[in-house]
């Protein structure tokens, strides 16, 4: 994530939903289906950016969505309107809807949606529960 002069419309963003907001509406309208990373055993469906040195193995990636640089997907599913920020891991899980920044680590949950992962925070599930919604700040590390 960066910040950037856009000069079509404007949107406060100093709570969770409204970054996420801004995240889909900026995924909307700027993202093209450009794929640099790569790709093994995996289905990449839409709008899909997938910066340099970023894998996606076995796994489901479908835009619009953009994986940063040096990411690791494996073995999960990136559903819409999602950005992963560089250097973030997402391993065995599903995510949706959600912003995660830099270096941050998602590993082994089941579904995560609307949640804005800070950066170097680490969520790792450690019980059952179906649906998450969270808010995690730079560097928290949160076992569920």
């Amino acid at each position: 994530m960066r910040a950037e002069i856009y000069d079509s419309w404007w949107l406060d963003t100093g709570k969770k939903d409204d970054v996420l907001s801004a995240n889909a509406k900026i995924l909307d309208e700027l993202i093209q289906r450009e794929i640099r990373g790569k790709v093994v055993d995996s289905a990449v469906e839409g709008r899909v950016r997938i910066e340099d040195g970023a894998q996606v193995i076995n796994s489901v990636v479908r835009g619009p969505c953009v994986i940063g640089k040096n990411c690791l997907v494996k073995d999960s599913f990136i559903g819409p309107y999602t950005s992963v920020c560089d250097g973030a891991q997402v391993i065995n899980s599903s995510i949706e809807y959600c912003v995660v920044l830099e270096n941050a680590l998602i590993k082994d949950v089941e579904r995560l949606e609307e949640s804005l992962i800070g950066r170097k925070a680490k969520v790792i599930k450690n019980n059952r529960r179906k649906v998450l919604r969270l808010h995690v700040g730079d560097y928290s590390e949160v076992e569920i």
